[in-house]
């Protein structure tokens, strides 16, 4: 017997799970098909997810309680002129200033198996089934549709529409028809270390910052450049994650032997960088090694970016749509991105009786001028590290690195998020309290490990009667701050002419104006220093000892 549903979500991963709860929420049939044990196992390594993909990602992660395992105020960049002489140069530039940092985050670092299924939960929990240990072969395929999916049990599941989210390597989209595999060159595989180590000892040594190292290719201390990401390391709560990648091929001709090179790679830094020798590695336990592939350029490949996402009974999203963000090396955003704009595609196929690839084809039209997905996968400065290597140039390596993960990153980054800023305000004028609000949230969920899983959520009461001055005080600064909001939006015909050219070019002012303004900067943290770290502590003091719900929004 065949059973029938609505939707068919194929992965639960990242971008899975909230395609499937968006469709239980407005009534689907949906269910989840995962073909590790437990939801979360393809996943288990982690990562930072920059602050956008929780501003502009589905509402119930921004408005929830989800697990992660530190806030990140930003990078420290090493660049490694010589490594055996000690040649190293800080590039620190691309953090929150104090006293927005550490609450108002750069990003969230994640182990991203308890994340995923704290969203899998939320699926069930919106009514969508879930079907782990189950491999989808086959889909059923009648009068040129994809109808339904083939189990490796020989099961048969029949839906009006499948929503495909099974990760980069996308077998069953080169089944679909859809598109090829992504060659060698585009696909990148990672090396990671976990590391068990004592929250005092992270506190100390990394604070909030993610660090990344890069060297020249003959030091063999990291990755080549251009062919990886250099050395990552993420701090989390109780553990460090050191993530060295590669590609599969380095050219057409060249093939590596990467666990080779990545246990040379993994001698030469943890030996010889002195803040790892001597800080890390005698404080620091191995747990375990992992390996994991991601489509690094795919974005960069005018050919597969033609791919489609959709046909006929099916959406592609995430990792399997070529989504992955090829500076920051995470999909997560684009992922929840795609997941939500698929889910209300799907609705509205389901609505309308039509599941064909011309009705569908709304979805990629809305991928393909998505500012911030567009942005995140057409990004070079990586790719173009191997131009600095080839002419072994230090100018155009820290140009590089500069323009990727520090401050002039904001060049590149500005106009695609005011682009997408824009049509938010509009649509909700309450939406700039809501994220402060999570700013506050998730930084108290953090200083109290009070998340979603918790068996017992955080709730007090405070009897000082100076934070009690204080809750309200930020409650009436969320109330002017939704006033100016709305009053805004009524004048958005006046506003509308001056702020669409104005984030549309604003990327070329950075570019001149950040030259002439970083040292004036830096000088300005640098004076203010004692003030704004005084006043990061009292915030830091009113968010751990504030009433949880000041921080709650409520639909």
């Amino acid at each position: 017997m065949e059973e029938e549903y609505d939707i068919i979500v194929i992965g639960a991963g990242f971008g899975g799970s909230v395609a499937a709860k968006l469709c239980a929420d407005a009534g689907l049939k949906t269910i989840i098909f995962e073909r590790s044990k437990n939801v979360g196992d393809k996943v288990i390594s982690g990562l930072t997810i920059p602050f956008y993909g929780f501003l502009f990602g589905p509402s119930f992660i921004r408005d929830g309680n989800p697990p992660f395992e530190r806030p990140s105020d930003g990078i420290d960049n090493y660049i490694i002129n010589d490594l055996e002489k000690g040649d190293i140069i800080l590039d620190d530039s691309l953090k929150v200033p104090k006293p927005l940092s550490p609450i108002i985050a750069f990003g969230y670092n994640t182990y991203c198996k308890p994340f995923c299924q704290w969203q899998a939960q939320k699926a069930i929990e919106a009514g969508a089934e879930l079907h782990t240990s189950t491999t989808i072969t086959n889909f059923i395929k009648e009068n040129g549709f994809i109808q339904g999916i083939i189990t490796d049990k020989g099961e048969k599941f029949r839906a009006k529409l499948i929503i495909n989210a099974e990760g980069s390597q996308g077998l069953l989209a080169i089944k679909a028809g859809m598109r090829e595999k992504y060659p060698p060159e585009t696909i990148s595989l990672a090396d990671a270390y976990d590391y068990i180590m004592l929250k005092k000892d992270i506190d100390k040594i990394f604070g909030y910052s993610v660090k990344m190292c890069w060297g020249w290719d003959e030091q063999k201390a990291a990755p080549p450049l251009g062919y990886g990401n250099g050395l990552m390391v993420w701090p989390y709560r109780n553990s460090l994650h050191f993530m060295q990648d590669q590609c599969l091929r380095l050219n057409q001709a060249k093939i590596p032997n990467l666990q080779k090179v990545f246990d040379l790679y993994h001698h030469n830094i943890t030996s010889k960088l002195p803040w790892w020798r001597d800080l890390i590695a005698p404080r620091a336990n191995l747990r375990a090694r992992m390996w994991e592939g991601f489509e690094i350029y795919v974005g960069l490949n005018e050919e597969l970016r033609k791919n489609p996402m959709v046909t006929n009974g099916m959406i592609l999203i995430g990792d399997v749509a070529g989504l992955e963000s090829t500076e920051l090396c995470d999909g997560v955003p684009a992922a929840w991105f795609s997941s939500e704009i698929a889910a209300e595609v799907a609705i509205q196929a389901i609505e309308a009786n039509d599941v064909s690839k011309k009705f569908l084809k709304k979805y990629e039209t809305i991928i393909r001028s998505h500012p911030i997905i567009e942005w995140s996968i057409s990004g070079r400065n990586r790719y173009n590290l191997r131009f600095a290597q080839e002419d072994h140039n230090l100018k155009k390596l820290k140009k590089y690195i500069h323009n990727g993960w520090g401050l002039g990153a904001l060049s590149s980054f500005i106009s695609p998020f005011l682009q997408l800023l824009l049509p938010y305000l509009n649509k909700d004028p309450t939406i700039i309290s809501k994220w402060f609000k999570m700013f506050f949230r998730y930084y108290q969920n953090w200083l109290h490990e009070s998340y979603g899983f918790s068996r017992k959520r955080l709730n007090k009461v405070s009897f000082s009667k100076v934070i009690r001055k204080k809750e309200r005080k930020f409650l009436r600064w969320m109330r002017v701050i939704d006033v100016g909001m709305r009053a805004l939006r009524k004048l958005k015909k006046i506003l509308k002419p001056i702020m669409i050219p104005l984030s549309n070019s604003i990327n070329t002012f950075l570019k001149g104006f950040l030259r002439i303004f970083e040292p004036i900067y830096f000088a300005l943290l640098k004076l203010t220093k004692p003030i704004t770290d005084k006043m990061s502590n009292k915030l830091i003091d009113f968010v751990d000892k504030a009433n949880p719900s000041i921080f709650e929004v409520y639909t």
